[in-house]
């Protein structure tokens, strides 16, 4: 059992906290945490919102990468029909040379109304442009000059994403979805599955028994199984496993809460929790 720790970074209206302060809460928490054993950090990521929730999750993780050393680094979740593809693919080859290999890309299709209606994306267009957009990066990281035609993309023939990532052939690719015919598709393509936290204990077995009978059509069994939460702690490991999760992702800095307490909460978890599941503190 592995656990990480999940970021957003909002400002609830009247607390008084500068906008800043919780970026600066994760650089300085995140060292401490990694001699404590958490193995992740990731980003949770939304577009327009008043709390200023994390509109930008790479650059919020170009600068986990230059605090930390091991632990995995990635976006939970990027909303990619918001982003041009290319120029994606170039961000996130470039942070995983940042990270030396540790970036994970967790992604999802969006469901806000709000936020493509900012960015002047059509919202029923969201899923086709999403599947068109991992399509055109996955063939920008693999091949070593490339065109695309699509729907909604288009590269010209003889263009280069370089520098290549690390990962080899492109960093592990996290799929943020609950639409059946979505959980199909990532299963399909071999991808892991990161169930949004807004889904309760039901949806996920739901979806999970969708996911796992679509990777067994396709003759894949997954390795990983993330779960994100604000915190879970179960009575037992075999209680905690009971839906086959691999990672936990604890949501430990919680919007208005003082840096201190959160920094004494991920201690707290990694000291009395953690080593229950194997992980010393």
């Amino acid at each position: 059992m592995r656990f990480g720790l999940m970021f957003s970074h909002q400002v609830p209206p009247g607390s008084g906290r500068s906008w800043h302060q919780p970026y600066r809460d994760m650089l300085d928490c995140l060292p401490r945490a990694e001699e404590l054993g958490y193995s992740s950090c990731l980003q949770v990521s939304h577009h327009v919102q008043r709390d200023g929730l994390c509109p930008s999750p790479l650059v919020a993780m170009a600068a986990a990468a230059a605090v930390t050393r091991t632990m995995r680094i990635g976006t939970g979740i990027l909303l990619v029909p918001l982003y041009a593809p290319l120029k994606l693919a170039e961000d996130v080859a470039v942070l995983d040379a940042l990270s030396n290999g540790r970036f994970t890309f967790g992604v999802a299709p969006g469901y806000v109304s709000e936020e493509f209606a900012a960015h002047n994306v059509p919202r029923p267009e969201r899923t086709r442009r999403f599947w068109e957009a991992i399509d055109l990066m996955q063939k920008a990281w693999t091949e070593e000059s490339f065109g695309f035609e699509g729907e909604f993309y288009r590269v010209a023939e003889g263009s280069f994403v370089n520098p290549k990532p690390i990962q080899q052939p492109h960093p592990p690719i996290w799929y943020g979805l609950s639409g059946p015919k979505s959980l199909a598709e990532a299963a399909r393509r071999h991808g892991v599955l990161y169930p949004s936290p807004r889904h309760g204990m039901v949806e996920l077995k739901e979806h999970l028994a969708i996911y796992r009978a679509a990777c067994a059509d396709a003759g894949w069994t997954p390795t990983e199984l993330p779960l994100g939460r604000e915190v879970f702690v179960a009575e037992t490991q075999a209680k905690a496993e009971e839906l086959g999760v691999t990672e936990f992702i604890n949501w430990m800095h919680l919007p208005g809460l003082e840096a201190g307490a959160a920094l004494r909460s991920v201690e707290l978890f990694a000291q009395e929790v953690m080593p229950a599941f194997g992980v010393a503190a």
